[in-house]
């Protein structure tokens, strides 16, 4: 269990999780947009608001994140966007390099989930099954709420590592780094109890822990010294902090889902995590009254009303549902509607599109230069990846013969590790870009 201390802290300064690279410069977070009633709102202002509320409640749907990612999508093939032009012609040899790595990392096509289960098998270690036997004899939903407390927790911790950091696993003697080290290291903190707060049952979350944890308390889980230096600490404390706010644990929310006994949406799984998790995040935009996160404005998102000229991507929230699918499916629970959630728009999935012609950019002096998480430039490219992304699902699906692979396969085949194989050759494994980000977005 982690001692409370006193914990102020700032936001992390990190970027793609997997990548670990630190960006120093603050995050610039976007302007709070309150909108003005409608005409004739006076007459009921308590109606107004309602009306308000509902449409940017439409911000945090699958749906909008699709439809707004397809009007930029519109946008750059009628060559109105500035910052990015598309190649389809080039879709079908990036659907083949995916399907070539696909077949390599998983020859029998078994493909599992884009999901944070994946770092805790590094090194070929099967950490869950450890879990098993530790949760051995415990009824289903006490199981299943140990393993949830753990995906969210691990996957809050994974922002950018650095470039200099590692962790030692002492079980098995192996070393870790990037997203990999900091998954092992988040699962044996986890098992060992550093974020329980029940005597004799190591293998949860509380809240009253996790609202002590401090930086300190990060650096000696994650072994992290100034000879083995991890950014951002302060911001990953901060983020369990706020998450100690949500309820007792961090599964407590999900449990409604979990004695469902049937079929759960997978949008039913976003939707908790907007609706219930979005009150962590330090930055984002709020419309009526709704905090929506990862939403960014962009000229040519279009719609009306409210939400006109927003994009939102949710990108970590979605990681974070595709990685409770397992969770729930031990429990003996099968999600459905999975496809409904997008591609995640990140660094190695927008950086295979460009690094294979598919995204180009209008003026290549662009490479070179910081942008804003928020930029126009960030938001251009992230939502051209999404749109795109489904494009490119059915290519892939085609060429491995699996009409049936989940999208979320596809990413962990699949999209993910392609681009960062392309990342590795290209760029000595860094990211197409330099963005300003605090390890909430990508």
């Amino acid at each position: 269990m982690i001692p409370p201390k006193r914990a102020d802290a700032l936001p992390p300064e990190g970027a793609d999780g997997d990548l670990g690279t630190a960006h120093r410069s603050p995050v610039i977070p976007p302007k709070r947009a309150d909108a003005l009633p409608p005409e004739g709102a006076d007459s009921n202002p308590g109606a107004a608001r309602a009306t308000l509320h509902h449409e940017a409640l439409w911000l945090r749907s699958p749906a909008a994140i699709r439809e707004r990612c397809a009007n930029l999508l519109a946008a750059a093939d009628a060559g109105r966007t500035t910052h990015f032009a598309v190649d389809r012609t080039k879709l079908d040899a990036c659907a083949q390099l995916v399907a070539e790595v696909t077949r390599r990392r998983y020859p029998s096509l078994a493909i599992p989930y884009h999901s944070r289960w994946r770092h805790f098998e590094a090194g070929g270690v099967d950490r869950a099954r450890e879990l098993d036997r530790a949760l051995a004899g415990r009824g289903t939903i006490d199981a299943a709420a140990a393993r949830i407390d753990l995906t969210i927790v691990s996957v809050l911790l994974d922002a950018g590592a650095g470039a200099r950091w590692s962790f030692a696993e002492q079980e098995t003697g192996g070393r870790y780094t990037r997203s990999e080290g900091l998954g092992v290291a988040s699962f044996r903190a986890f098992a060992a109890g550093a974020f329980s707060g029940a005597t004799g049952d190591p293998v949860r979350a509380d809240a009253h822990t996790l609202a002590s944890v401090d930086a300190a308390a990060l650096a000696r889980v994650f072994q992290a010294s100034d000879a083995n230096p991890l950014v951002g600490l302060d911001g990953r404390a901060t983020l369990l902090r706020r998450l100690a706010g949500v309820d007792e644990r961090p599964s407590t929310p999900f449990h409604a889902l979990l004695r469902t006994g049937g079929d759960v949406p997978a949008p039913a799984l976003l939707g908790v995590l907007l609706d219930r998790f979005g009150v962590i995040w330090p930055h984002g935009l709020t419309l009526g009254g709704v905090a929506l996160g990862d939403t960014w404005p962009h000229p040519l998102a279009g719609g009306a009303g409210l939400t006109a000229g927003h994009v939102p991507f949710h990108k970590l929230s979605q990681w974070l549902a595709y990685s409770l699918f397992e969770p729930f499916e031990q429990a003996g629970l099968r999600v459905v509607d999975r496809d409904a959630l997008t591609g995640l728009p990140e660094y190695r999935n927008g950086g295979l599109l460009l690094d294979t012609g598919v995204l180009r950019l209008r003026e290549p002096a662009e490479a070179s230069r910081r942008h804003p998480v928020g930029s126009e430039f960030v938001v251009e490219w992230r939502a051209l990846t999404v749109a795109l992304l489904d494009e490119l699902a059915p290519r892939v699906r085609a060429r491995l013969g699996r009409s049936d692979l989940p999208l979320a396969c596809i990413l962990e085949g699949g999209t993910w590790a392609a681009g960062r194989e392309t990342a590795a050759r290209l760029r000595g494994g860094e990211p197409p870009f330099i963005i300003e980000s605090d390890g909430t977005v990508f």
